[in-house]
């Protein structure tokens, strides 16, 4: 492919990328109106129990373990949880102290909803997703690939290097022709994104 075809390539596929950014951020204001957002690990709590002043915390992160305590709570599962769940369980370990205690619970950061892109990008690294990003988008966050990157032999890890479940096999030209899209899936915390 000579320098031309690759400019053209590279225009239309940053094209594709803009569009797919934008649905993004369409998708992820809608998880978030939902609350469907699951938790994890790193992300940051704002905690507080109605009429009991010393009972705010505004900087909860939850632990490398997905747990956190809360006064007379005690130790809180979060990691995997809605936000809605961890409220529900926070109010019911407190009613023996709190009769109709009333909790909010609200996410600050998202820090701990990561996935990893490495290889051949020109910012390889972590990228915080905001609830959820697709392969083009984290490409396009790590600033695409490499002169010598292989972009039909990119291929995503999924279940983080403690407990790999399958890789899945992306193939650029292929989707920036608009074929087989079904390959640009969504990522979960704690993919890798291979670029060879």
């Amino acid at each position: 492919m000579g320098f031309a075809e690759t400019s053209r390539a590279l225009t239309k596929a940053v094209g594709l990328l803009s569009l797919a950014l934008g649905t993004s951020l369409a998708y992820s204001q809608g998880v978030a109106l939902q609350g469907d957002y699951r938790l994890h690990a790193g992300d940051k709590l704002d905690v507080s129990v109605w009429k009991e002043t010393e009972m705010q915390r505004p900087a909860i992160v939850i632990a490398p373990d997905g747990k956190f305590t809360f006064p007379l709570a005690g130790q809180i599962v979060a990691a995997g949880k809605t936000v809605s769940e961890v409220r529900q369980e926070i109010e019911t370990k407190l009613s023996k102290y709190i009769p109709d205690a009333v909790v909010t619970v609200g996410v600050t950061d998202v820090g701990g909803n990561v996935a990893y892109v490495i290889g051949q990008v020109a910012k390889p690294g972590a990228l915080v997703m905001n609830p959820s990003i697709n392969v083009l988008q984290a490409l396009a966050l790590a600033g695409g690939g490499t002169p010598f990157a292989k972009m039909n032999d990119i291929i995503v890890i999924r279940g983080g290097s403690k407990n790999p479940q399958n890789a899945i096999r992306f193939h650029f030209s292929d989707v920036s022709a608009g074929r087989n899209l079904e390959q640009n899936v969504v990522l979960e915390s704690g993919d890798v994104v291979l670029v060879p």
